[in-house]
């Protein structure tokens, strides 16, 4: 049996595309029912319209407060433990604590604000081009280029010393994969939460510039130590997993569509619906926030009872034919224009700006700085049992 065909089903996938299984949940049954990765029974959300439905309703369908707090194969949390790691868990709350918490952060996430930071994340990739080609062909993509760009980028808008960035990356990376038993990676999970608290602590005693100062300075008295320890958290693991993934994977999307890596090697005006095409035929995360139903409710057809969970499925909305033509082909000419890769509703992702920005200025220097990249003999290695997708290694030559 292989790896991909024992995850749960939502997170099934065959390289670049979601597992046949899913495609025909999707196309046949709609919404279906499935037996998540904690033994409990939820309805699985596959269509575009109906997953926007459900992540845009706060109302009917709140965050699942079961699986915010635990992980698959852990022991039971106590309350304090539960309380503790939805403090200050944007993804883990809704309305109205979402809005306060998400009302101090957003200053810092506009675009205009993300638009300061385009000169420092430019120098930052190309600093690491320039490692690459000093280092020489071949190397891999992942360890030198995808993962150390967003890491940076996060750890200077945080305040996060760099130089402790591989111990939260390899935690991350453990707590993200569903082949660690459950009792580890809730450990790592305390661990990794430490690691914050000392962070905030030292930040609290003498707040600068970066994002974690700045909410002391300004929200200190509104803002607990564990909702600070809550934020950085989900910041830092957000701002570094996702977009590093997006980089190397749709890299490989890239090299493995050598029209559309022409096209966009022409028409380099064509970077920003580029990034969107990327985001949604890739689709990193697999699914939105876990919801329940807090009445008995209908979705795409089905009775939905109180109490219900439903799990909304990223990838093969965003491949849902009824949402675009063809949806299933790779197509920089289009744009993607509405995708649910950042989710949908009041937790849409906050760091898109900055995702965004990130891939609009690393793709075109890569491809700049390397026009005969191409992809090794060595396969590429997807990360199938974690749960942000990607790659673990892409070697490249030029």
């Amino acid at each position: 049996m292989s790896e991909t065909s024992t995850m749960p089903l939502h997170m099934r996938r065959v390289e670049f595309d979601p597992a046949p299984e899913l495609a025909a949940a999707r196309d046949q049954e709609r919404i279906k029912r499935i037996t998540t990765a904690f033994g409990t029974d939820a309805w699985l959300v596959t269509r575009y319209a109906d997953v926007r439905e459900v992540l845009g309703d706060a109302e009917r369908f709140k965050v699942a407060p079961q699986t915010i707090a635990r992980l698959p194969g852990a022991p039971e949390m106590t309350e304090e433990q539960k309380a503790k790691v939805r403090a200050g868990n944007l993804l883990g709350v809704d309305p109205p604590e979402h809005t306060r918490l998400r009302r101090m952060l957003t200053p810092e996430f506009t675009i205009r604000r993300i638009n300061r930071l385009e000169p420092r994340i430019t120098r930052i990739v190309e600093e690491h081009l320039d490692a690459i080609e000093a280092a020489g062909s071949p190397a891999d993509l992942v360890p030198s280029f995808a993962l150390p760009i967003p890491s940076l980028v996060i750890c200077e808008l945080l305040g996060v010393p760099y130089e402790e960035r591989e111990g939260f990356q390899e935690r991350t990376a453990r707590m993200l994969d569903m082949t660690v038993p459950g009792e580890q990676r809730m450990m790592l999970q305390f661990e990794q939460r430490a690691y914050m608290e000392g962070l905030v602590t030292r930040i609290q005693a003498d707040p600068g510039e970066e994002l974690l100062g700045m909410l002391v300075r300004e929200h200190g008295d509104d803002l607990s130590t564990d909702e600070l320890v809550g934020i950085g958290g989900l910041l830092l693991f957000a701002g570094h997993e996702t977009t590093s993934n997006m980089l190397s994977l749709g890299t490989l999307a890239l090299l493995r569509h050598p029209e559309q890596l022409d096209l966009l090697r022409k028409e380099p005006e064509r970077i920003d619906a580029a990034v969107e095409e990327l985001l949604r035929w890739l689709s990193v995360v697999n699914s939105g926030t876990t919801k329940v139903a807090t009445a008995d409710t209908e979705v795409g057809g089905r009775r939905i009872e109180a109490g219900d969970l439903l799990i909304c499925t990223l990838p093969v909305a965003n491949r849902d034919p009824s949402f675009l033509p063809d949806a299933d082909a790779f197509d920089l000419s289009r744009g993607a224009p509405g995708h649910v890769a950042f989710g949908h509703g009041v937790h849409h992702c906050l760091g898109a700006p900055l995702a965004r920005m990130e891939l609009r200025i690393a793709f075109p220097a890569l491809l700049k700085r390397f026009p005969n990249l191409r992809v090794t003999d060595t396969a590429p290695r997807f990360r199938t049992s974690s749960i942000v997708y990607g790659l673990s290694s892409l070697e490249v030559a030029w």
